[in-house]
């Protein structure tokens, strides 16, 4: 009896820990979900929020690590969206980010980033297999809580607005240099076929009911 009982247990330990199980994908997009809820619900970030209104794609980096002791690097994972016509947003495109520096720096810091993309020429370099930072489009940064605004300096030229909320030793992020590539092993394990950046964020020709909370979440009124 106990024997018989202890299976029973053992089976049901297994089929709960499949059943609750999440993918790497899904938490990264969960985690981009609270990263855009957060930051373009806060009011430091009302440039954010009215530069979201208008942008035709957005990149979220819900967790990039930058660390190093001379020489230094970051990296994170996240997720590309694009606008459609009708204002409604795409499924999740999944993109990793890195970068790697040499100079004095001692330290680790972890910051959350959005990509605000606002032109034409902007989506179509996030796009490309290998998109480097400040070389296939102009990259301005944007403010961190109040101070000069997008409209007023040479951010209003920009193709793409980045937007960061760091914690750690270093005193900044510089995106100058870093890559964003997409993540194909990813988008198909997600989607469970292959599929290309064009096919989930322009064509959407596939969906993933996970996803439905993040793309509600970079909807600004």
């Amino acid at each position: 009896m106990v024997k018989w009982l202890s299976s029973i247990l053992a089976v049901l330990v297994l089929w709960t820990g499949s059943a609750f199980a999440q993918s790497e994908e899904q938490e990264v997009v969960d985690r981009a979900r609270i990263t855009a809820t957060s930051m373009l619900g806060h009011p430091d970030y009302r440039e954010a929020q009215a530069q979201m209104r208008k942008a035709k794609g957005v990149i979220v980096i819900p967790s990039l690590v930058k660390g190093g002791f001379i020489l230094g690097g970051e990296g994170g994972s996240g997720v590309l969206m694009v606008r459609g016509r009708d204002g409604s947003w795409s499924s999740p495109s999944f993109v990793t980010m890195a970068a790697g520096s040499i100079g004095l720096q001692i330290g680790v810091q972890t910051a959350e980033v959005l990509f605000l993309i606002m032109t034409d020429r902007g989506l179509q370099s996030v796009m490309k297999d290998e998109f480097k930072v400040g070389a296939d489009a102009s990259v301005a940064v944007g403010p961190i809580g109040a101070g000069v605004e997008a409209g007023t300096t040479a951010n209003l030229r920009a193709d793409i607005l980045s937007f960061s909320r760091t914690q750690g030793l270093f005193g900044g992020v510089s995106f100058e240099g870093s890559l964003i590539k997409p993540r194909a092993s990813w988008n198909e394990r997600y989607y469970g076929r292959p599929v290309s950046v064009r096919d989930i964020v322009i064509d959407r020709k596939v969906s993933a009911p996970g996803a439905e909370s993040l793309r509600r979440s970079v909807l600004v009124n």
